[in-house]
Order: structure tokens, then C-alpha cells, then sequence
């Protein structure tokens, strides 16, 4: 399939009671769920640390950080690991809990529409979009690692 510069590329994931709609190009790998290491005193939505190709990636529950829900416990939940955004050395990937594995969306660039119908946003969301008839969240990813630097020097 060739690629359309007019597409943005990406996966959504389901987060809690809503989708999630991640760029392809901040997705470093997707893991059947791994062993989880939990963190001492850690907020509720650091959800612990994963071992990934000798780093320690902290783990964030998406739902319970943004007060969607929570995740269910399924065999079938995935880690999604992300390339850090915010350019900290200590903290170059996060990683998401997702409840099942993701779907791969090529979304073109005309169809992706604000949807401006909440006065506030979830915590960690940068903006609700509609794609077609479906809606998605959007990230902050580079807020979402702060808060994670954050808590991580919080329990240290």
C-alpha cells in the first residue's frame, strides 16, 4: 500500500470507555502484556515499570490517569510502547496499557475533525477529534511525560 500524504497514519487503542488515536510514528512496539513491576507509593494510574530492550519503561493506565475507567484484566491487554516526545534523556519511552490489540487507521487529512462539544478535556487529552462518525482522543503525549517524570521523582 503506498503511502498518502494527505493520510495520517496511526493506531487507535481502547482506553477505559474511549479510543485513543496514537501517530503511527510515535509507536515503538506493541507487546502482548509483559510482567509489571509495580512502583511503592506510585500514583494509581502509574500502573509500574516493564522491562523493554534494557530500559525500565513506566507504565501509564491511560483510563485511570484521564478518569475513564479502568482497563480491564484480560489476556488479551497489550502494551503499547511510545517514543518520549518531550526530549527528556531519564525518560526516552512510556508505555500505554491498551484492552485489546490495535487497530491501524490511515485517516485522511480532510476527515479529521475537531470536535469542540466538551467544555474540559480528560486529563492527559489534548483534543477530541471525530473521524467520520466515530470519535477519538487525542493525547498530550509531552504532558502525559511530564506527569510521569513527575511522579517518578515523587516516589524516588
Amino acid at each position: 500500500m503506498a503511502y498518502n500524504k494527505d493520510e495520517i497514519r496511526g493506531i487507535m487503542i481502547q482506553v477505559g470507555s474511549e479510543r485513543l488515536l496514537l501517530p503511527n510514528a510515535t509507536v515503538a512496539e506493541v507487546m502482548a502484556r509483559v510482567p509489571v513491576e509495580p512502583i511503592a507509593d506510585a500514583p494509581d494510574w502509574l500502573a509500574g515499570r516493564i522491562q523493554w530492550h534494557g530500559w525500565e519503561v513506566p507504565l501509564v493506565a491511560f483510563a485511570r490517569l484521564a478518569g475513564l475507567g479502568d482497563e480491564p484484566v484480560a489476556r488479551n491487554n497489550r502494551v503499547i510502547v511510545l517514543k518520549g516526545m518531550a526530549g527528556d534523556e531519564t525518560l526516552p519511552y512510556v508505555a500505554l496499557q491498551a484492552a485489546s490489540f490495535p487497530q491501524l487507521v490511515s485517516v485522511p487529512r480532510d476527515s479529521l475533525l475537531a470536535d469542540a462539544s466538551e467544555d474540559e478535556l480528560p486529563r492527559g487529552v489534548q483534543m477530541r477529534v471525530l473521524l467520520g462518525e466515530q470519535g477519538a482522543l487525542l493525547p498530550d503525549l509531552e504532558g502525559v511525560e511530564r506527569m510521569v517524570v513527575e511522579a517518578m521523582a515523587a516516589v524516588a
